[in-house]
């Protein structure tokens, strides 16, 4: 018993160095840092004016929207570029450098290098997404707060009712920063970390960094209408081919993400709440994904010689 212990946790330590040393060595590369800078001033414009339309009562809490709509964007930009280009520098660069030669040769497990360049990666993903998080929660608070000045400046004018003006305030906090929030970001997360294992996936048979990229761009594409896909093969197949069609689609969603599930974030954007059952089963997709692209990258790096 202590000596299987004593395994599995030479394997967690394992797992926890070499994702360190990735983390650092993503950290060093410059290129990474145009990224982040794009992405801080992005989401740091909402703290200047917006574009808002005179009018109707609701310009205001639109203007919440939009400050939303294109933090969340543009973490979702960033991450996923972020997840793949990461993820397709990492065995390459260890093959030049030829620390690979020096990891796998002491022993350690491919399954624990593969495991810890992974959560390398995703540890980088989080930091970032984290940082963008916090300058998005800080922007949109100060914009609610004054949005909320605004609209109840109004209502007075108007001398709206009290259950009036109460509404006018739920409605301007279901627009600010909420747990809803918080969730839809781990969304993101999740999202770019299904992204990230399967490029790892992919780089453990590329011939390039530049196949990997491409690859699984294209496939990130294909993932947002896979749904639309099977619907459509479902509809064409004869009454005979039921079962075989469904089995088919069946097959196709275990391999290939279906990213319209993450379509709740825009309801996130729009004000509205997120159940937990929600983020409980986005969380499980995640999971699903990220561990059985990893042993299948596992399955295809046993094989190969270095």
């Amino acid at each position: 018993m202590t000596t299987a212990i004593s395994y599995r946790a030479s394997h967690v330590s394992r797992i926890l160095v070499i994702a360190r040393h990735a983390f650092t060595q993503l950290v060093r590369m410059k290129v990474f840092y145009f990224l982040a800078v794009f992405g801080v001033i992005l989401i740091g414009s909402n703290f200047m004016n917006l574009p808002q339309h005179e009018g109707p009562e609701s310009a205001g809490i639109h203007v919440l929207t939009m400050v939303k709509s294109s933090s969340l964007g543009t973490m979702t930009l960033f991450s996923v570029v972020l997840s793949i280009v990461a993820t397709a520098l990492l065995l390459p660069k260890d093959v030049e450098d030829r620390t690979l030669y020096t990891i796998l040769a002491k022993p350690v497990p491919r399954i624990d290098y593969l495991a810890g360049k992974l959560l390398g990666v995703l540890l980088l993903v989080f930091v970032s997404l984290l940082l963008m998080d916090i300058l998005m929660t800080a922007a949109l608070q100060i914009r609610t707060s004054l949005v909320m000045a605004q609209q109840l400046e109004m209502a007075k004018s108007l001398e709206w009712t009290p259950k009036d003006i109460e509404s006018v305030k739920l409605e301007v906090l279901s627009q600010g920063p909420t747990w809803s929030l918080q969730g839809a970001v781990f969304a993101v997360f999740l999202r770019a970390s299904i992204m990230a294992s399967l490029a790892l996936l992919i780089s453990t048979f590329s011939t390039s960094t530049l196949f990997t990229t491409i690859i699984s761009f294209l496939i990130y594409f294909i993932a947002h209408f896979q749904a639309d896909a099977r619907a459509v093969f479902l509809n064409s197949g004869q009454a005979g081919e039921g079962k075989f069609a469904r089995m088919i689609s069946m097959l196709i969603s275990l391999v290939l993400p279906d990213f319209q599930n993450f379509n709740v974030i825009d309801a996130v954007i729009q004000g509205q709440a997120m159940p937990l059952w929600i983020l409980g089963k986005l969380t499980l997709i995640g999971l699903y994904y990220a561990v059985f692209f990893t042993i299948a990258s596992w399955f295809v790096f046993a094989e190969k010689e270095f």
